[in-house]
């Protein structure tokens, strides 16, 4: 990152405050966050030791994503939804602008949770802490999916009207990116027509969700923030939730087992369980499963278009994605609805 592009996010960041009303906004340190590739973040520190984040995402006029229009109203909704439940480590939401059009823009300013993202800390972590550690974010996850909401699907209706059922949401999210992909003409492994085929045959087993409950759907340890000593630590942030909707809860297990089977997480389900009551991962749970898959990994495959990551990012990307998107279509294509 540039020092001109450090001082554009925290001039941006700093008129984020002022326009919020911040009192002392002029004497806050601001420091730029990297890590994400969607919103400009920035750390704020003041003299008394209060520690805010800036959220600022791009203008409307960016190249994204269909669903993407105005997400930081669904990471708004996440962490008051998230905190209306017990023993949920989530940022506090202080200030706000959601409208995009607004004079000076739309942000987010919240606190800061303490500590340290999960992925960064990951080699120094023992095989001991590992488990309990799981456990504990299966029982913050089980926490999370009691929230339920009003109606399926994105908080800002990016794809139209709320829909009256989650077939309707679902599939109305998978045709998005779907013509996305057509829109910037990225290559797929599979035709969307063949997915649009296998979303239609596989879709009465998402009537099985009748209440939409909190999902975060980006719930890899990047997002999951970790604090104390080794040996000690505990979970102390579930950050990050713009990409939140209202649904299925078993959306949420793909990527909590970004490229594995939640199902051979024995730590995670037991946390999840004690919270939850038994999990049991049938028939329906599995078809639902290998779906939100090809969700996530289509959007992981496009979204590289609009962002305009570099060559070698892109085939990064690719090289991990593509065989998990084929075997999640192998698993739909086996199935006999």
């Amino acid at each position: 990152m540039s020092r001109q592009h450090e001082d554009g996010q925290v001039a941006a960041a700093a008129a984020a405050l002022k326009a919020a009303g911040v009192a002392d906004a002029d004497t806050a340190r601001c420091t730029p966050l990297s890590g994400g590739t969607y919103n400009t973040v920035v750390r704020v520190v003041f003299d008394d030791h209060r520690r805010w984040v800036v959220k600022i995402p791009p203008p409307p006029s960016a190249p994204g994503l269909s669903h993407e229009k105005e997400l930081l109203r669904g990471e708004v909704a996440f962490y008051t939804s998230a905190a209306t439940a017990p023993a949920i480590p989530v940022p506090t939401v202080l200030h706000s602008e959601l409208d995009p059009y607004a004079a000076g823009g739309p942000y987010l300013i919240s606190t800061l949770c303490p500590g340290r993202p999960w992925n960064e800390l990951s080699e120094t972590i023992r095989d001991d802490e590992r488990r309990r550690l799981r456990r504990e974010l299966g029982a913050v996850v089980a926490r999370l999916h009691t929230v339920a909401g009003t109606g399926f699907g994105y908080p800002a209706a990016p794809l139209g009207p709320p829909p009256a059922t989650w077939r309707q949401a679902f599939t109305a999210m998978i045709h998005a990116v779907l013509d996305d992909a057509d829109r910037y003409r990225v290559r797929l492994p599979v035709s969307p027509a063949r997915v649009r085929e296998l979303l239609a045959a596989a879709a009465g087993v998402l009537d099985d969700v009748a209440r939409p409950v909190l999902v975060h759907f980006d719930l890899w340890e990047g997002n999951l923030l970790l604090d104390g000593e080794p040996g000690a630590r505990t979970l102390s942030g579930v950050i990050d939730g713009e990409r939140m909707f209202w649904g299925d809860p078993v959306a949420d297990f793909v990527s909590l087992a970004l490229f594995g089977n939640l199902e051979d997480d024995a730590d995670f389900l037991a946390g999840y369980e004690a919270v939850a009551g038994p999990l049991r991962f049938d028939a329906s749970v599995r078809l639902r499963l290998a779906l939100y898959r090809v969700y996530l990994y289509l959007i992981m495959l496009v979204e590289v278009a609009p962002r305009d990551y570099p060559p070698e990012q892109v085939a990064r990307t690719r090289k991990h994605v593509i065989p998990r998107l084929l075997a999640a279509v192998e698993t739909l294509d086996g199935t006999h609805i």
